[in-house]
């Protein structure tokens, strides 16, 4: 089962809006209708779905929330699907959506991160469809810093091996807090105010390793391993026998958990074919005995590949999106950083 890269976006192309963990609240709808009107100025028909309450912790029941999203996944007028955020309670759309049909039909782009993995890493696993980490709709208001691109700049780039999508890491992120979005509906310009470079756990030398991408959140992907939904080995083996390079974040657990949690993926298979590991910058707060780095590589020293943290490709402005099922080349050296995803 190939890679299937959804066609670019284009101009007059509709994008829907769901929720398919947490809705949004009424005092975040102003920042709902600025992102919303941020996409539409890119030339994009925006449609609102009704899984949108947030007054809950889930936007509408299990069966309503995965039918809408089969009905904008499977909707040959929608080209991208994109939630507000993420949320928590997405593991319970799995085995309510039509893994057939969603093969059979032509790709669409889904977009989201944090628990948007729980869907996005197995829509990329089971039927090949490519998916992009690594920003939510709330977040497409801000302006992008130079180096890194948005969803939408992805979304609509040109596919194949001759049209490469270079990023690199701006040196600088926000270390602390959140804007708020009830008396900042239309904040624009993320708050980087700390400098920050991607880290090497494992050694000192330089890196450049090559696979094809997948990963997603390590807090909500952890309780898929050793499922059917989550068998990165097979995806390997059928579409990246040269190996892959495997990216995970983490939201919020400290690193206790965390540790755990890697320790539990390794086991099961998850890293097993990867060149490298990227693993985002976080929030998440150290364990008394234990920082978040730490845990990172007493999980995952013993596989001997290159290790990478603080990539900008977690719950950490800003962003520096990812697409499961890409080809990937990173480098990372004393004075360059970069990371090179081509569409074929």
């Amino acid at each position: 089962m190939p890679v299937r890269y959804p066609r670019p976006l284009r101009p007059g192309d509709r994008v829907g809006v769901t929720s398919p963990s947490s809705g949004v609240a009424e005092e975040h709808r102003a920042r709902l209708d600025v992102a919303v009107r941020e996409v539409e100025a890119r030339g994009y028909e925006v449609v609102v779905g009704r899984c949108m309450d947030g007054a809950g912790h889930v936007s509408a029941p299990a069966a309503d929330r995965a039918a809408e999203l089969m009905a904008m996944l499977t909707d040959p007028g929608i080209r991208a699907v994109v939630p507000p955020w993420g949320g928590e309670m997405a593991i319970d759309l799995l085995p309510l959506l039509d893994w057939e049909r969603l093969r059979a039909a032509e790709p669409t782009w889904l977009v989201g991160f944090s628990d948007m993995s729980t869907l996005m890493t197995p829509l990329t696993l089971l039927t090949g469809t490519a998916t992009v980490h690594g920003i939510n709709l709330m977040d497409t208001p801000y302006r992008v810093p130079e180096g890194l691109l948005s969803w939408l700049d992805i979304a609509a780039a040109p596919q194949g091996p001759g049209h490469p999508l270079r990023q690199t890491p701006p040196h600088r992120h926000r270390s602390t807090g959140w804007d708020d979005y009830r008396t900042q509906p239309e904040v624009r310009e993320f708050t980087l105010d700390t400098p920050g470079r991607w880290t090497r756990l494992d050694a000192d030398a330089d890196v450049e390793a090559e696979g094809r991408l997948i990963g997603g959140c390590i807090e909500t992907l952890c309780n898929l391993t050793g499922t059917g939904y989550l068998d990165v080995s097979a995806f390997a083996r059928a579409e990246s026998p040269e190996g892959l390079l495997v990216y995970v974040e983490a939201g919020g657990d400290d690193a206790f958990i965390i540790g755990r949690n890697l320790h539990g993926m390794r086991m099961a298979g998850f890293f097993d074919a990867a060149n490298a590991i990227l693993v985002g910058r976080t929030p998440a707060p150290d364990a008394p005995s234990l920082t978040q780095h730490q845990a990172v590589l007493d999980a995952l020293g013993p596989l001997n590949v290159p290790i990478i943290a603080d990539v900008e490709c977690g719950h950490v402005p800003p962003y520096l999106p990812l697409v499961n099922g890409a080809h990937g080349r990173v480098v990372h050296t004393a004075t360059r950083s970069e990371l090179t995803q081509t569409l074929d």
